[in-house]
């Protein structure tokens, strides 16, 4: 009997500290976020909690953390991570390809947003010192829009990550649209990205999807990614239109080296988009870069080439200064609704 009242006493000892145990760890279970994100890499990543301290380490993922309404919760992004303007004020732990690792576990993050360009080394040191990682390489703008849902899903922002998606979509549709409608003008388009010797964009970069996306052939579609081509094969190729990337003047401000290079080459002075008058700047970070402001290059082009159905009915880009999704979620869901009551006409 007095064993019997024992096992009883033990059991209901035991009964009670695991309903105690239980009814203690339920609040902290039920209530942690935990998800897991399958990076660019192919790379499975668990991320419990919502990050609140964020460090990003290229420009391309600070501009969509950015657009996210994340910008409270970035505590340190690169030298090179300079749009928007805000991030000055953001300290740096190094360059784009040169990481100091000590500067980025000293900002304590929960969440760092990873390149390739970082190299593996970094990648892999932080993620050894225990931090939780997630690369985004996107290569397509379709690969920028999963990117963006990526990084919605990974921060707890993905109702954010679908407005703006949604928004961009709607964008691209009606550049798309129009480019459709004049589908028997496809003018060739070059996009040179330095001059000393010329570069141009090939297939599979940004710039070449721009361009196609836009309603233009791209003159050296032929090549693959960045490729060198001679003088002579450029003026064999003589593009109906010309984009250079801005900038590159040595420090020189407001100073366009492969424009001038173009419209001043006297080698260069017969081709048809120099005569003509059609030779473009673009901006070289827009058109290089996998953020939300690849779209402004995509209509910014369109609008170089096919100058007369652009901007009819387009929701208006939101232009260098601020990009779709920096705050502006009300205009956002403004232009997806112009576009709807214009596909309904």
């Amino acid at each position: 009997m007095r064993t019997t009242r024992l096992i009883l006493s033990v059991a209901s000892l035991a009964v009670l500290l695991l309903l105690t145990g239980t009814a203690g760890a339920a609040p902290i279970d039920s209530g942690e976020r935990c998800v897991e994100v399958t990076e660019d890499s192919g790379k499975t990543v668990l991320i419990r909690g919502e990050p609140q301290r964020i460090v990003s380490l290229a420009p391309s993922n600070t501009e969509i953390l950015y657009a996210l309404g994340l910008e409270d919760r970035i505590v340190a992004v690169t030298e090179r991570c300079d749009y928007p303007p805000a991030t000055t004020e953001k300290p740096k732990v190094g360059g784009f390809s040169t990481v100091n690792i000590e500067k980025v576990i000293a900002m304590e993050p929960d969440l760092i947003f990873t390149t390739p360009a970082n190299t593996d080394e970094v990648i892999d040191r932080l993620r050894t010192l225990g931090m939780t990682v997630v690369t985004l390489d996107p290569q397509t703008i379709d690969g920028v829009l999963h990117d963006i849902e990526l990084a919605g899903r990974a921060t707890g922002q993905e109702e954010q990550a679908s407005i703006l998606i949604e928004g961009l979509r709607a964008r691209m549709g009606v550049v798309a649209e129009e480019a459709a409608e004049t589908r028997d003008e496809q003018p060739s388009v070059a996009h040179v990205i330095w001059h000393d010797p010329l570069w141009v964009c090939g297939q599979g970069t940004f710039q070449n999807e721009v361009i196609t996306i836009a309603g233009g052939t791209n003159a050296f579609g032929s090549v693959d990614g960045w490729s060198i081509v001679s003088l002579e094969e450029f003026v064999t190729t003589n593009p109906d239109y010309i984009l250079v990337s801005s900038g590159s003047g040595m420090d020189r401000d407001g100073y366009d080296a492969i424009y001038n290079y173009i419209i001043n080459e006297p080698r260069l002075q017969r081709l048809d988009a120099v005569r003509n008058d059609r030779v473009y700047v673009i901006d070289a970070d827009i058109v290089s870069r996998g953020s939300p402001r690849i779209v402004d290059a995509l209509e910014e082009v369109a609008d170089y080439i096919h100058p007369d159905t652009t901007g009819e009915g387009t929701p208006e880009a939101t232009g260098a200064v601020q990009s779709p999704g920096f705050g502006a979620i009300t205009l956002i869901c403004a232009l997806s609704a112009a576009v709807l009551l214009l596909q309904k006409r």
